[in-house]
């Protein structure tokens, strides 16, 4: 991970600023505040600013004026209740901005999530940097056979060698082409003096999708938890899982009850379909269920199995 001299400096400078307040704070968050924690080679994740913790879930829940005297034990109940029964306008009373440097196609990926405020660094009037994403030799996979969504076996020796050389060579090779139409260097100086370059808006259609680019993206509490329980699951890209990850430890220093009952209740949970239910009922009756009169398809009958660890 690489942060620009300007970077380091805005960080810096935050982290060594102190305000009166008398809102709500979490030490645990505001601990790392303005910190970038490193995601894949080049990219990170920084919590810029929060609004609310646990205690304004309860709040909104009750409607009530002030933070509460009751114990910390009822608090942990009513969110583990709103989280167990899908409530949502209590979460959304908690917002959180995050900085993040990521890989364009996972910023394609990830921009699907129509549930936030965002804004990127434009490639209209700023150069990108000379930073691609190299995925590491464990990362590369085959196509799955089975999921078209999914990798397969993992490429090794001279395959998994050639891939990591065309992808270097393909991202140097254009953004050397990008800058030559750009006609400028990395610091936005002209190349040659006597000729006009191509507009920015124009060259950087020429950079190859794992450049880095960079957003502020806003969003509230329960948004957040509708991202994580589809990117920080096991079946997610691997390269949108690790940005959620890191993205939940934050979560999880600020709001650690309602994260907790995230973790328990969406994360780590599953759905049944009433078929399904109807099945596991039969099951635990004692009856030998087979897949060809279960009225499930193929696929749904190996995920169900999968799911309650039987290999049938």
């Amino acid at each position: 991970m690489a942060l620009t001299d300007a970077q380091q400096q805005e960080i810096d400078a935050a982290r060594s600023a102190a305000h009166a307040t008398r809102r709500p704070t979490v030490p645990a968050l505001e601990d790392m505040l303005f910190t970038a924690t490193p995601v894949l080679d080049h990219g990170f994740v920084r919590v810029v600013d929060y609004m609310g913790d646990d205690a304004a879930i309860v709040q909104a829940a009750r409607v009530s004026y002030g933070r509460g005297t009751r114990a910390v034990t009822e608090d942990r109940g009513l969110i583990r209740y709103l989280m167990r029964h899908r409530h949502s306008t209590p979460f959304e009373m908690c917002e959180i901005k995050y900085h993040v440097k990521l890989p364009i196609f996972v910023a394609r990926q990830w921009i699907r999530h129509r549930t936030a405020n965002v804004n990127e660094y434009s490639a209209r009037y700023s150069i990108l940097d000379r930073e691609f994403y190299i995925p590491a030799p464990e990362h590369l996979a085959a196509q799955s056979a089975i999921n078209r969504q999914g990798r397969g076996e993992v490429l090794e020796g001279d395959q998994a060698a050639r891939v990591l050389d065309l992808l270097r060579e393909d991202a140097t090779r254009n953004y050397d082409h990008y800058l030559d139409m750009l006609n400028e260097d990395e610091q936005g100086q002209p190349i040659d003096p006597g000729r006009p370059g191509l507009a920015r808006e124009l060259a950087r259609m020429n950079l190859t999708l794992n450049a880095y680019t960079q957003w502020y993206w806003k969003t509230d509490l329960h948004n957040l938890f509708n991202f994580l329980s589809l990117r920080a699951d096991a079946h997610a890209q691997y390269e949108i899982r690790v940005y959620a990850e890191a993205m939940m430890q934050s979560a999880e220093a600020w709001v650690p009850i309602a994260s907790g009952a995230f973790r328990d209740y969406r994360l780590g949970a599953v759905t049944f379909s009433a078929q399904m239910l109807g099945i596991l009922r039969r099951m635990l009756a004692g009856e030998a269920v087979a897949q060809p009169e279960s009225g499930l398809s193929k696929r749904e009958w190996r995920e169900l199995m999968e799911t309650l660890g039987r290999g049938d």
